[in-house]
């Protein structure tokens, strides 16, 4: 691969009613530029990630980029979306306009703002990304749809309600060292496990403590190809990306299994010449517990039906075989959509130049991986990563 991470920035997650998907974005690209030492003047090309879907009511949002610096002015700049993979399709983007040579420096940004929507609004913004002929009524919106994952999965492979609890204990305890996270608050096992007035039922049989924050936030970061990087203060190597992209409709593949996830690792892998035991750690998309669950078994780590083994054996914890989520995850971080695939990008480069904040530094972490996934697995974007020799 011939791009390189080479400055970033990333704001808290959380609901923030005095900043606007402008301001969030002017934050991010200013602050991502000065990091990687360069002048806004030096940028070829622009990248935003931003979902929206009725979240923000400005819309066309690309060119709000330009707000951040007067010599961004006439510089191309186009918005990508795939739902909520939305920033890793930013980052792809940026990575392919360097290996083409269309360009030498990238500035990629993913925002989102959604706490201003009301409830239930959100609720049908978000099921924009199911099929909506066959999940458009789903109670819970999107809840509802993993729920119903969920339900599917246990009926096949037994209550999995133990280790859903735990995933969702594992990623809060690992938010609580992450300054940018909405909730950093370790809520223990117990917590998770059981139904309460604070935790109760939202969709099927997941609760409150199984699905991702309602979240508004922003996180840039600075390309460039390998070469140029070398002559930066820091960089980090995108040593291979994959993307593979399935079909919208559930009906038209077997849900349980996450087949784009397990294509998307699989071509990336190889690509990188690494296995998945080769990896430092991962940051892979837990918008639900349900989901994380089913990755461990789509990206190798388990045979199917077995995901619950690496959480009960302590496999993914921090100081496991494969740490998964050290950053806390969508689980306790937010999911800001547009936001969320840069910010994998930008925690784990912080992970792998050693300056990740103190308790969620991975001790030598020298490879990353990251899986960012759009709708119910169907848009599935993977990244390995490692420090520039």
């Amino acid at each position: 691969m011939t791009a390189s991470i080479v400055g970033w920035a990333h704001t808290p997650f959380g609901k923030f009613d005095a900043e606007t998907v402008e301001s969030l974005v002017v934050r991010v690209a200013n602050e991502a530029i000065a990091d990687a030492g360069i002048s806004a003047s030096d940028i070829d090309e622009i990248v935003l990630g931003h979902f929206n879907a009725g979240f923000s009511p400005q819309d066309f949002t690309a060119s709000l980029v330009l707000q951040a610096d007067p010599k961004l002015r006439f510089k191309p700049a186009t918005r990508v979306e795939n739902a909520c993979a939305t920033g890793s399709a930013a980052v792809h983007q940026g990575v392919r306009a360097i290996a083409a040579g269309a360009a030498k420096i990238v500035l990629v940004v993913g925002v989102e703002q959604m706490t201003r929507t009301p409830g239930p609004e959100i609720g049908r913004n978000l099921l924009k990304a199911s099929y909506l002929p066959e999940d458009g009524d789903t109670p819970g919106g999107f809840a509802g749809v993993f729920g119903k994952i969920a339900q599917t999965y246990f009926q096949k492979y037994g209550d999995q309600s133990d280790a859903l609890a735990m995933i969702a204990a594992k990623n809060h305890k690992n938010g609580v060292a992450n300054p940018y996270a909405q909730m950093r608050k370790d809520f223990g096992y117990e917590f998770c496990r059981s139904e309460s007035e604070k935790n109760p039922y939202v969709a099927g049989p997941l609760k409150r403590t199984d699905c991702s924050l309602v979240s508004d936030g922003a996180a840039a970061l600075v390309l460039t190809d390998s070469e140029t990087a070398k002559t930066m203060g820091k960089a980090v190597n995108i040593r291979a990306t994959a993307h593979a992209q399935d079909f919208l409709p559930m009906s038209k593949r077997d849900i349980l299994q996450f087949e784009g996830c397990t294509v998307a690792w699989q071509q990336a892998l190889q690509k990188a010449g690494v296995q998945l035991s080769d990896l430092s750690f991962v940051e892979t998309h837990d918008c639900f517990t349900v989901a994380e669950l089913i990755e461990y078994e789509a990206m190798g780590l388990t045979p199917r039906g077995q995901g619950a083994r690496a959480i009960k054996e302590g496999w993914t914890q921090k100081d496991g075989k494969l740490p998964i989520n050290p950053s806390g995850g969508l689980k306790a971080k937010g999911h800001p959509i547009g936001a969320t695939g840069v910010s994998m990008h930008v925690l784990s480069a912080m992970q792998l130049v050693g300056q990740a904040p103190e308790g969620m530094q991975i001790k030598n972490a020298k490879l990353a991986g990251i899986f960012n996934m759009g709708g119910a697995a169907v848009a599935n974007y993977v990244s390995v990563l490692e420090p520039a020799k």
